[in-house]
């Protein structure tokens, strides 16, 4: 499931979940493709997101942000929420078929030429993505089409799902590295060598900077802007965007690169690229996370 914090103990339930779903994720494998992200969707919709309090935390999220929607539109839209969850984690298990479906993503955007004259000099390159659509489908992509990026992942807190979820991130490209002290050295290493590098930066970070984020305050890590002033690199906003017409596809948005100027404006640009990226689609933004604490 998408990225939580890791603690050093484990709980007594955290064997029999990871065994649980390891048993669905291998059931739904076993399936045709189309088949198996529809069924483990509406499973993750109806059952584990309602069950493990993914649906209810989008509720809660989405009636803050937008109290004039009705609360019928609101649970519409966290039942959706829940549904691209499931959808995203199935496709994510599956690397080498969403790879191949990846060859015919689309790459567009406004700073979709800026990246591959990056790329092309042999400049830095820090891209900047978040929990919206799947972020794994766009560096599915962009690998398959030579610009190859590594990136970071924060630890889950279930350090047995943990070890296998962080294996389908390393099949798409690599290297990745956890968001750790260590793995930050890691991901700065690389970069500095001049290989493309990917990170999210939509959850709450405790240590992070406070600035507005949907209209109420986030706490932000200004971490991706500051190490883009510190090794010159490229700061560009990139989003897998679920197809409207195919859900079993995407189109990878490419934003316009960020301007240099200090970190926390630069952070302040990323915040409002997601946020016209949600406008665009409210329902494809993982609600389920505590962004705002």
């Amino acid at each position: 499931m998408p990225n939580q914090t890791q603690t050093d103990t484990t709980g007594p339930m955290d064997r029999v979940t990871d065994f649980t779903i390891r048993m669905l994720i291998r059931a739904a494998l076993m399936l045709p493709y189309a088949t198996r992200i529809k069924v483990f969707g509406a499973l993750t919709q109806h059952v584990i997101g309602p069950l493990i309090g993914y649906t209810a935390r989008s509720r809660a999220n989405l009636a803050m942000i937008y109290p004039e929607l009705s609360r019928f539109r609101r649970e519409k839209i966290a039942d959706e929420v829940s549904r691209n969850t499931g959808r995203v984690l199935i496709e994510n298990y599956a690397p080498a078929d969403l790879a191949k479906r990846a060859r015919n993503f689309p790459v567009t955007g406004e700073g979709a030429a800026a990246l591959r004259d990056a790329h092309a000099q042999g400049r830095r390159i820090i891209a900047v993505s978040a929990h919206f659509g799947n972020y794994e489908a766009a560096r599915a992509a962009l690998n398959i089409r030579g610009i190859g990026f590594g990136g970071v992942y924060r630890p889950m807190r279930n350090p047995y799902f943990n070890d296998h979820y962080v294996d389908t991130i390393r099949a798409v490209a690599g290297p990745v590295y956890p968001s750790t002290p260590a793995g930050m050295t890691g991901f700065v290493k690389q970069l500095i060598k001049g290989v493309p590098m990917m990170l999210l930066n939509d959850l709450h970070i405790t240590k992070g900077q406070r600035m507005p984020f949907l209209g109420k305050p986030a706490k932000t890590a200004l971490t991706a802007a500051e190490m883009a002033l510190r090794y010159d690199a490229l700061l560009i906003p990139i989003y897998g965007i679920r197809s409207t017409e195919n859900p079993l596809d995407y189109r990878v948005h490419v934003d316009a690169p960020i301007p240099r100027s200090d970190a926390a404006a630069m952070t302040l640009a990323l915040n409002e690229s997601l946020e016209a990226r949600i406008a665009e689609d409210t329902a494809q933004w993982f609600w389920i996370h505590r962004r705002w604490k």
